[in-house]
């Protein structure tokens, strides 16, 4: 397959409402024609083989165009940050309104943002980040006393893939989304990580150390698998 440098050629436009952009990537590995929809973000993807003719790649899309739609149209909705608008703060619903002053503050279930609309997510976004800071270094300076290991640096990610994640430096990695979660949730993967630090596998050890650690995980674990992906659709 002769795919020009262009970017633009190396995608398919389907018109209509919305007008769908499928990105080609071309694979050696791939045998065949394959669709993939990404849940977080929505992009559409055609994995296809080298030598596959473009015209192929266009008719095999065009084929697919009402599945393409039904799928894009299953998606959760993406929520923008704004006034009068709601957002989920340590699991529960927080709506979003003006505030007074110069920071962003908690008031019952309402989020007091200063300033003018066009700045709500910046702020919000940095609101959420700090508080995620807090929450999760002193979870997890709990935990990695109580194992009796130190960690090295702690640092905060927009990651999609994983919710947290430790190096073989002991440095402590995690998704700042944590803090939409009920606040167990976060402590869980807090938990977890710090396991990590003993054990860098996930063997029958690792698992009775989290048990240890933080028992009775199960809820937890449940809940990131069902509801943690809705976290990703806050948009800021």
């Amino acid at each position: 397959m002769n795919l020009p440098s262009n970017t633009a050629d190396r995608q398919i436009i389907l018109p209509g409402r919305p007008e769908i952009t499928v990105l080609l990537r071309p694979s050696r590995r791939a045998s065949r024609l394959s669709l993939r929809i990404s849940r977080l973000k929505g992009q559409v993807t055609l994995s296809l083989p080298l030598s596959c003719p473009m015209v192929q790649a266009k008719n095999f899309v065009l084929e697919k165009e009402s599945w393409i739609r039904a799928h894009l149209a299953d998606l959760p909705r993406v929520a923008q940050a704004g006034f009068d608008r709601q957002l989920p703060f340590a699991g529960r619903l927080l709506t979003i309104a003006p505030g007074a002053g110069r920071q962003v503050e908690l008031s019952g279930d309402r989020l007091l943002v200063p300033g003018r609309e066009s700045l709500v997510p910046a702020r919000v976004k940095a609101f959420l980040k700090l508080q995620a800071r807090l929450a999760l270094q002193e979870a997890v300076d709990h935990y990695s006393e109580r194992l009796g290991r130190p960690y090295g640096r702690l640092t905060l990610r927009d990651t999609t893939s994983r919710w947290g994640s430790c190096s073989t430096q002991g440095n402590l990695n995690f998704s700042w989304r944590l803090i939409m979660a009920p606040p167990e949730v976060l402590r869980y993967v807090a938990a977890h990580e710090v396991a990590h630090l003993e054990q860098m596998n996930h063997s029958a050890a690792f698992w009775a150390l989290v048990e240890r650690l933080f028992p009775c995980h199960q809820a937890q674990r449940d809940w990131l698998k069902h509801h943690g992906e809705d976290l990703h659709r806050y948009q800021f």
